[in-house]
């Protein structure tokens, strides 16, 4: 891990130096899991996300002008621009630095130009956030070269900015915040309505976590996320009409939607029905991480593969096939699957000992139900969003 981690930085300096000619500073900021807490954040839940070890770096040095050079390690391609155009570029891969510096601009930070590369090894779609990552490096880069006088949060909250208003994705914070406030073996509960946060223990000397791909996305994501939403809202609606206090689901709990079940129907009770568990079966795991109980933790993310799957209805075949093959592997503690659903991967807890094999057998039975490849990711907790000093 670590050799993955300085060939990584290794390889941004270098091109950085060999393009510029010049000993640049270093900026590291990794891509997230969710360990559970799914489609929680936009009820104002809690979630319960870790950073990684595969991570987004930039090499950086400041200007004496307002020219801003842009250089994407990965893609081999490069692109400038000053800071007085902030326009939209061809090149997409650029919208995420430009994006940062549109939400410094708007909110009265001055910067000068500056020259980058940047890359990693964050894989694009296997929804790790590398997008957050890459904004949260850069704006803690930018903090740090022109003594902005950003801290964490602010930092998090104009990086999802950039994203919710230059990029145009209306994510949640939970990406940006686990990506700058993680930490080595540990889980991060954030509370996604007042931005409270607690750390747990999340050891990981005798398991490991690996994420498997399935190397699909289903045209039905982005419609069916916007319907989930909206079938939250109606169930929220009519708790509202017996508690007045209930504002999001996070303020509803599971025996509430019992006593409404008729009135709720089936579609919006089952929406509710697992909402309102998710947030309970978020507080119930960190309890089992502070127990050192990493077994029922597992168990628990089972459950929440089962209510995304049956009662909130966003996974998809090749998802359940994955999960269904670790249930009776004695190896696996939980499986689940991770993200907005229809796609992308599960996320499995493993014993270290039995990684080889588990990978091997996945691959397979993958390879022969849908004819296509499975990557698995090994990754591991570390710290969140800094800057690397190496000797």
């Amino acid at each position: 891990m670590e050799n993955t981690v300085c060939s990584n930085a290794d390889r941004v300096s270098n091109k950085f130096i060999e393009l510029f000619g010049e000993t640049p500073r270093l900026f590291r900021s990794p891509g997230r899991i969710n360990l559970i807490g799914e489609h929680t954040d936009y009820n104002q839940g809690f979630v319960l996300p870790a950073s990684l070890d595969k991570a987004v770096f930039f090499a950086i040095t400041p200007r004496k002008d307002n020219r801003v050079i842009l250089h994407a390690v990965d893609l081999d391609e490069t692109y400038e621009f000053t800071l007085d155009d902030l326009s939209k570029p061809e090149q997409t891969w650029a919208y995420y630095q430009l994006a940062v510096v549109d939400q410094l601009h708007k909110n009265g930070y001055s910067i000068g130009g500056f020259q980058t590369a940047f890359g990693g090894d964050i894989p694009l779609g296997a929804g790790m956030s590398s997008s957050a990552a890459l904004e949260c490096c850069l704006m803690f880069a930018l903090n740090e070269l022109f003594g902005l006088g950003l801290d964490r949060m602010e930092i998090v909250k104009l990086a999802q900015k950039s994203e919710n208003q230059y990029v145009g994705v209306q994510s949640g914070i939970m990406d940006q915040f686990a990506s700058v406030f993680g930490k080595e073996e540990s889980v991060i509960r954030l509370d996604c309505r007042s931005l409270d946060y607690e750390y747990f223990p999340f050891p990981m000397n005798e398991y490991l976590l690996v994420l498997c791909d399935t190397n699909v996305k289903h045209s039905l994501a982005s419609s069916e996320y916007n319907t989930r939403r909206k079938e939250c809202e109606a169930g929220v609606a009519i708790f509202q009409k017996y508690h007045p206090d209930v504002q999001s689901l996070r303020d509803a709990t599971p025996a509430m939607v019992e006593q409404h079940r008729e009135e709720l129907g089936d579609v919006i009770y089952r929406r509710c029905k697992y909402v309102t568990e998710e947030i309970v079966r978020v507080q119930e795991a960190c309890e089992l991480l502070l127990q050192g109980d990493l077994a029922s933790f597992g168990a628990k993310m089972y459950e929440t593969h089962d209510g995304l799957q049956h009662e909130y209805e966003v996974s998809c075949e090749e998802l359940d096939f994955l999960v269904d093959q670790t249930r009776s592997n004695p190896e696996v503690l939980g499986a689940r699957m991770m993200g907005g659903g229809f796609g992308g991967c599960t996320i499995n807890l493993i014993k270290n000992t039995a990684i080889e094999a588990f990978e091997q057998q996945m691959k397979e039975a993958y390879q022969q139900a849908f004819s296509r490849d499975l990557p698995c990711y090994r990754v591991r907790i570390m710290d969140g969003t800094g800057e690397v000093h190496r000797i």
